[in-house]
């Protein structure tokens, strides 16, 4: 019998947990609704595609790095095919690869020492750089080889592109040459490859690839040699011409060399060995990374209106730098719109999907971005009326004006950015710009203490600017004459401005401030009711009120003398009634008995609906 009281009990326990659980579950206030922005609220009603492969950050890096370019011209620049180098490639190994690859290529590939000793530098000294090369032309060859094909060209000559830029397209060389394939400004706009101040399309993958093979087609129309047409790429078609009238009519580049610049003479060795480091890497034991996303993983789209890469980024859910990468013609990050002249935007499959899928509202939020930019002539009364809202009481007939409010200094950080040199290390760079290491890697977020060629760096610094003294203008305000009247401290934080918490929204905040969501999107040029957490909104001061009650009247007597009459002299008494923030003409009417609209607008010579707080109007019955 005692052991079915106990569980009794027990069972009678657990129920009595159950309920006050269940009635606890039941409590638990429901979340308050966060308010989505427009941005959020538009992304919502994208049609949505499957989630693209996007580039990682450090394949992004890797693809627009400065420094392989840089490595590259250097060598070049001091390359000596006459100094033997000591590499393990035994020489008839070598003969026997050349040979082979001579088979297989239009090209005059036969061996000699000074081609052996090029090979072997680059091998011994540049290993790295090849395998990060070998990884990047993953994405390019493919392009390259579909346009060498269409104009009948050696596919080898896609070597010519690792030897000319080290496969960066945003490359610049000392004198001005720029892309994947060196364009000079003049050379370009020969080849129709536009440069503005938006655009150069000699960082245009394709469009300079296509000019670099109508270069090549017309020079080998001319020499009729492959080893001719490369060497005449990097001195021009008129050195090559006088390097063979000074050789005595030779046409073999070999037998013309020593009748060329210093940097030619090395020109075409560089290119065959590049050629043979990729065709036999794996003899050699280098291994690239592949490319997460190759060149047909993307595709182009006709833009409509001018847009930035951070609305794309925004809207479209991916990296300004991949954007870059894959667009490195765009100078500005702006793609821009000539009526005249489509420009394009190459994305990633996906996303040039979505792209399409949401034209519509996309080009409605780049409307909705370029309506909130300031326009020229504007008037600049409307902030002008705030800042005096802020700094006068609002029954005093004294308006602040902001040029005459007095300025004081106050500090405040702004960034910079180093861009990293050869040798630079972040020692050095901590130095040169005042600050430590440990903040320039907290800036940017750098786990170790190596930093590359060509990396831009962003350091903070601080600097005194002069600002208007609101502070010093608000005791210098003329006091009212009337009674001190109370007034209701703001609810929002230091200097008039309220940050929005979670949960807020305009009729909370308006409430909490004693306002009108009407002033709250005036104030704070809002068009919808839409907030973020932590935005900022400015928050003025409420208008001044007397206890108990927030209308002030007062009896103003006015003589009437009639002189034609003997009659005592009689008093109108007028009644003064102070609008408040959140008046209305209807609302000041309902709160006089008997008072209409159409009375107080006339007792007061009002045309139209327009009232603001501190306004004194007449109501009389």
């Amino acid at each position: 019998m005692d052991n079915k009281k106990i569980l009794s009990l027990f069972l009678g326990l657990i129920s009595l947990g159950a309920m006050a659980q269940e009635t606890a579950e039941n409590e638990v206030p429901a979340k308050p609704e966060i308010k989505l922005s427009y941005l959020d609220s538009l992304k919502s009603t994208f049609v949505k595609y499957e989630t693209s492969a996007c580039i990682d950050e450090m394949w992004m890096k890797e693809l627009s790095n400065q420094d392989l370019f840089t490595d590259m011209e250097s060598d070049l620049a001091k390359v000596n095919i006459d100094q033997e180098v000591a590499y393990d490639l035994p020489t008839d190994l070598l003969k026997d690869r050349l040979k082979r690859l001579d088979e297989k290529s239009p090209f005059n590939i036969e061996y000699n020492q000074g081609l052996e000793n090029i090979i072997k530098s680059f091998l011994k000294n540049r290993p790295k750089a090849f395998e990060r090369m070998m990884a990047i032309s993953e994405y390019y060859f493919p392009m390259f080889e579909e346009k060498l094909a269409k104009y009948n060209i050696p596919l080898e000559v896609k070597y010519l592109a690792v030897v000319e830029s080290a496969l960066n397209p945003k490359a610049k060389s000392r004198v001005g040459a720029t892309g994947l394939w060196q364009f000079m400004y003049a050379t370009g706009k020969q080849y129709n490859l536009e440069v503005n101040s938006y655009v150069d399309e000699r960082s245009d993958p394709m469009k300079a690839t296509e000019a670099a093979c109508q270069y090549l087609s017309t020079m080998y129309g001319i020499f009729g040699d492959w080893d001719l047409v490369l060497a005449s790429y990097n001195t021009g078609p008129g050195n090559v011409a006088k390097a063979i009238r000074r050789s005595g009519g030779m046409t073999n580049y070999w037998n013309i060399r020593k009748f060329m610049h210093k940097e030619t003479q090395g020109y075409l060795p560089a290119f065959l060995a590049t050629m043979y480091i990729y065709e036999y890497r794996k003899e050699h034991g280098i291994v690239p990374k592949r490319a997460p996303m190759t060149y047909f993983e993307t595709d182009t789209l006709m833009v409509k209106q001018k847009m930035s890469f951070k609305q794309l980024s925004d809207l479209l859910d991916i990296p300004v730098e991949q954007l870059r990468l894959l667009n490195p013609i765009y100078k500005l990050d702006v793609v821009p719109y000539v009526t005249d002249k489509p420009h394009y935007i190459r994305l990633p499959k996906q996303k040039a999907g979505m792209f399409v899928s949401n034209e519509d509202k996309i080009y409605a939020y780049v409307q909705y971005e370029e309506g909130k930019r300031e326009k020229p002539f504007t008037s600049p009364n409307i902030r002008k009326d705030a800042i005096a809202q802020r700094t006068t009481k609002r029954d005093s007939l004294a308006v602040a004006n902001v040029e005459d409010l007095p300025m004081k200094s106050v500090k405040k950080t702004r960034i910079k950015y180093y861009t990293v040199k050869r040798g630079d290390n972040l020692s050095e760079i901590s130095s040169k710009n005042n600050v430590t290491v440990a903040e320039l890697k907290k800036w940017n977020k750098l786990k170790k203490n190596t930093v590359n060629a060509g990396q831009k760096l962003k350091i903070e610094f601080e600097t005194n600017v002069m600002v208007a003294d609101r502070s010093a203008a608000k005791k210098k305000t003329a006091e009212p004459k009337m009674a001190e009247p109370k007034i209701i401290e703001p609810k929002a934080t230091e200097n008039d401005l309220y940050v929005v918490q979670k949960g807020d929204n305009l009729t909370a905040i308006a409430e909490k401030n004693k306002v009108t969501i009407d002033q709250l999107k005036e104030w704070n040029n809002i068009e919808n009711s839409e907030i973020k957490i932590g935005q900022k909104l400015t928050v003025q001061a409420p208008a001044e009120e007397t206890a108990p009650v927030a209308v002030v009247e007062k009896e103003v007597k006015k003589e009437i003398i009639n002189r034609d009459s003997s009659k005592e002299r009689n008093y109108n008494k007028e009644r003064m009634y102070i609008v408040q923030k959140g008046d209305s003409l209807f609302s000041i009417a309902k709160k006089h008995p008997g008072i209409t609209v159409a009375e107080i607008k006339k007792w007061n010579n009002i045309d139209n609906e327009n009232i603001k707080p501190g306004m004194k109007l007449k109501i009389n019955g």
